[in-house]
Formats: C-alpha cells, sequence, structure tokens
C-alpha cells in the first residue's frame, strides 16, 4: 500500500531542553520527506511523542500522553527516552502504542513512521547498554559516531556533504531563544542516575557544526542561544583538545544576530578556572552558572559517587562572584539520599543557607531501574524523605526571593519574550541575564515598553521583586533603523 499524498504528523515533546532539540531534528527529517507537522493530534495521521524516562513523574506523564493520543484515532508512536530506555517492555504493557522506537530508527523516521501509517506492526527493541555502542576511550569515539545514532546531532557529513554545510533542524516554536546540543551521553557514574546507559557515552559535536546552527538560528530569528547536553563542562575531551568549550563560548558569543549565549548543564567538578572567567566575563554570554551540585555534604556525594562538600561549594559561588557579582547561580538537589543522616541533611541545609542561590530544583529520592543506588542499604522511609523535601523546598523558597529582592536597584538586560495586550494594558515579560527559560523566573517590564517586541535585549532597573520574579522599569527603548 502507498502511502497518502499529504501525511500529518503532530510531534509532541516532553521532558528537557535536550528533548526539544532532538524533536526539531526529527520535525526536519519528517518535512524534507514531505510530511506535514501539526500540533493538532486530531488533525494527524500519526501522533509521535517524545517521551521522557528520568524520573517516575515524568515516565507517567508519558504515559498519560500517550493513552490521549490514542484517543484521536491516529496511529500513535512512543519515541524518546523513556521508549529508548524501556523498548519492547514499554510496548508489551501499553498495547495503546502502535510502535516503540529507538533512537537508532530516528536516522529513517519518515520510511518507519510511513509503515506504521500502512498498517505495519514493527516490533520494539530490546533495551541495551547504549554506552556499549561506542569505544571506552573518549578521544577513540569521534570515527566510530559516523555511524550510531545521536539524536540532535544532525547527519555529521552523511552522503558527502560536510556537517557545517548543512543544518538538519526545523524550528517548532516561534520564539527569539532556541537550544542548542553541543554534545550527547555522559561518562560520569552517578549511582542515583539512568540517563548514561539509555543515553550512551559522551560525544562532542563538532565546533563548526554547532556555530553553523547557530548562524541558521540567528537567520530564523533567534537572538539568544542556550547551549545544553548532559554534561556541558566534558564538552571537547573526545575531540582531543582541552579549553574547547571556553572557545566555543566565546565564538558563539560573535555569531552575527545573537546577542546572548546561555551555558547550561555544568558540572562542578569539571569547571575549569577559565571557563567561569568566560562565562562570567565574556560581552554577550550570560554570567548564569546552572551548576548540578546534587547535595553538599562529602559523605553524600560520595556515595552518590561525586566530589565537593560544602566548603568546595561556597568557595566555587564566590570565585564566580568575584568575576561578576550579579551571576546568577542554580542547582539542583536530591533529598533522602540512601543513608542520609540528619547531620547529612544539616549539611546541605547550611550549604543552601549561605549560598545565596537564585533557583534551585529540589527533588527527593527514588529508586531508578538500573541504578547502583537502587541496590545501597540505608533507604529512608517515605515520611522521612517527604519531611526533609519539605523543609528543603520551603528553605530555597525564602532564599531565591531574598536573593532577587537584592536586586532591587540592579540594573539588568532582560530578553524580550511576549508582548501581549489585555484588559490593563501592555504586558511585555521577558528575563534577565540570570533567568534561563522556564525554570528560574520572569522579568515583567514597565516604562517606556511601546515600542518592544519579542528578541528586545533592553536595559531596566529592577523596582520590585515577587519570589523569584522581578519587575524592572524601562527607561531608553531600543534604537530602531528605518
Amino acid at each position: 500500500m502507498s502511502a497518502p499524498a499529504t501525511r500529518r504528523v503532530a510531534l509532541l515533546t516532553l521532558g528537557c531542553a535536550r528533548n526539544e532539540v532532538d524533536s526539531e531534528e526529527l520535525a526536519a527529517r519528517l518535512a524534507a520527506d514531505g510530511w506535514e507537522l501539526t500540533d493538532d493530534g486530531d488533525d494527524a495521521d500519526v501522533v509521535m511523542v517524545n517521551t521522557c524516562g528520568f524520573v517516575e513523574q515524568a515516565k507517567q506523564e508519558s504515559v498519560d500522553t500517550l493513552l490521549a493520543a490514542a484517543d484521536t484515532g491516529a496511529k500513535v508512536v512512543a519515541a524518546g527516552c523513556m521508549a529508548e530506555r524501556y523498548g519492547n517492555q514499554l510496548a508489551d504493557s501499553l498495547p495503546e502504542a502502535d510502535a516503540v522506537l529507538s533512537f537508532d530508527d530516528y536516522p529513517d523516521i519518515s520510511a518507519r513512521l510511513t509503515a506504521i501509517l500502512n498498517g505495519e506492526n514493527p516490533a520494539a527493541h530490546t533495551p541495551k547498554d547504549r554506552r556499549t555502542l561506542l569505544p571506552l576511550a573518549p578521544v577513540a569515539r569521534q570515527a566510530a559516531a559516523a555511524s550510531a545514532a545521536l539524536p540532535g546531532h544532525g547527519d555529521r557529513g552523511d552522503e558527502g556533504t560536510p556537517a557545517h554545510l548543512k543544518v538538519l533542524r526545523r524550528r517548532l516554536a516561534d520564539g527569539p531563544v532556541a537550544h542548542v546540543k553541543i554534545a550527547s551521553g555522559c561518562d560520569r557514574r552517578c549511582t542515583f542516575c539512568a540517563i548514561p546507559s539509555f543515553r550512551g557515552a559522551f560525544v562532542s559535536r563538532h565546533p563548526d557544526e554547532i556555530l553553523a546552527e547557530a548562524a541558521w538560528l540567528a537567520g530564523e530569528g533567534v537572538r539568544e542561544i542556550s547551549l545544553v547536553s548532559e554534561n556541558t563542562t566534558s564538552y571537547g575531551k573526545d575531540l582531543g583538545e582541552t579549553g574547547l568549550l571556553d572557545r566555543l563560548v566565546a565564538d558563539l558569543a560573535s555569531v552575527e544576530g545573537i546577542v546572548r549565549v546561555r551555558a547550561s548543564y555544568l558540572q562542578p567538578a569539571e569547571l575549569r578556572p577559565s571557563l567561569v572567567k568566560i562565562i562570567a566575563t565574556t560581552p554577550g554570554v550570560a554570567p548564569y552558572f546552572d551548576l548540578s551540585f546534587q547535595h553538599a555534604s562529602e559523605t553524600v556525594l560520595r556515595r552518590m559517587r561525586r566530589f565537593g562538600s560544602v566548603e568546595s561549594f561556597l568557595q566555587l559561588c564566590d570565585q564566580i562572584r568575584q568575576y561578576a557579582p550579579d551571576a546568577g547561580i542554580r542547582t539542583n538537589v536530591i533529598v533522602g539520599f540512601p543513608g542520609e543522616t540528619e547531620e547529612e541533611f544539616g549539611e546541605l541545609v547550611e550549604f543552601l543557607n549561605n549560598a545565596r542561590l537564585d533557583a534551585v530544583g529540589v527533588f527527593g529520592y527514588s529508586d531508578e531501574d538500573g541504578t547502583e543506588a537502587a541496590g545501597l542499604d540505608g533507604k529512608l522511609d517515605e515520611d522521612t524523605i517527604a519531611e526533609r523535601y519539605e523543609i528543603i523546598s520551603a528553605l530555597v523558597d525564602e532564599t531565591s526571593a531574598q536573593r532577587a529582592a537584592d536586586r532591587v536597584g540592579d540594573t539588568v538586560h532582560v530578553m524580550v519574550d511576549t508582548v501581549e495586550d489585555d484588559d490593563e494594558g501592555l504586558v511585555v515579560e521577558g528575563r534577565a541575564a540570570h533567568q534561563a527559560p522556564e525554570v528560574d523566573g520572569t522579568t515583567t517590564l514597565t516604562g517606556a515598553v511601546g515600542d518592544l517586541r519579542p528578541g528586545d535585549l533592553v536595559e531596566a532597573v529592577v523596582v520590585d521583586s515577587v519570589g523569584v520574579d522581578l519587575v524592572a522599569k524601562v527607561d531608553t527603548p531600543p534604537a530602531r533603523n528605518g
């Protein structure tokens, strides 16, 4: 049976910014083969859900989205991290999905969806540890990676065309901000994390590819780019060049049309002083540090197979602020890790009380399939974890709000995200340099805002704060040519 003349696919993305980049690569592959993209599942022939498999809540949201998609009458396809992680197990437990696809299916995604639309029922893959697909030594991976499926990396020079001469991406959003994936996978062995097993070993993209994609995004109206990966501070180790991320960040800040570069997913143990200085002081780079602390007790961190302590983490925060006193610092922490004592929990409280962080994501520990921590002794009961979660959540709400209040009177540079009219007049929302998209609060602009547009980077003075959100006044709107 031949495919219909017009094939419509709704691509629904769950989870993190890395998934968003993967979806835009999938969208480009499908559009190139004649698929019409829609965000309406009721009007689609196929609904493909790019799932998240990080924690239990995210997995449940993925299942709920797949079940809702089945109600549209379209063919339903599970892709993404949960699909990769569970494969045939997910297919067996969720018959409502017509197919469960692996990352290995991405290069031929159009053919896969066409076959499914034509009534074929492809067998789901058996989950495997994707770290085994590439050499153990990082410097040996680049050649082997050419034949591996690495979502968000484009075609990497397939069919004789150098990767930096083409961009395999189609935007699914029209705002002034976009994420750019600079690497995939992770070589760390954190005991609580399953991500390396289904995302694979760490592989960097070549700087020329990343710069070409940034230039393409600028041509699509993007003004701010956010660099994402599983571990951004590992960038370049498989390319044989130390300090490559330092140069990449600075080069990206020089791309015509891009006015702000933001680096995310920084590993404190790998954060070199030179990179701290580059991020904190380079014009066009947001002085923003998304640091994966996870805890502050040295003994808990060792059980997590991580490094650090209250003292070393506070020293890192001080080092950042010596270069840029107003720098933004955010993190995530896990409470209730196996064996966490009252004293160790108190060390986390001490750190958060003194670090003056702008935003903190708080997670209560739960066992994850296939992780070392799932087999550790000393599991805390659910009530204790819930109590500690509430204590830390209340604490960081207070400390983050105080950090925002301390910014009153400061001059900030705000990227305008939205401009809307409502019953009370013009509402202009954006983000200061310390506020990443969707996770760190927003800044509402007042004053001379009548001529502002999404994508403007405007100077304003903070006049108020509400929780982590700011209110800032614009005195002089941006100059316009013509």
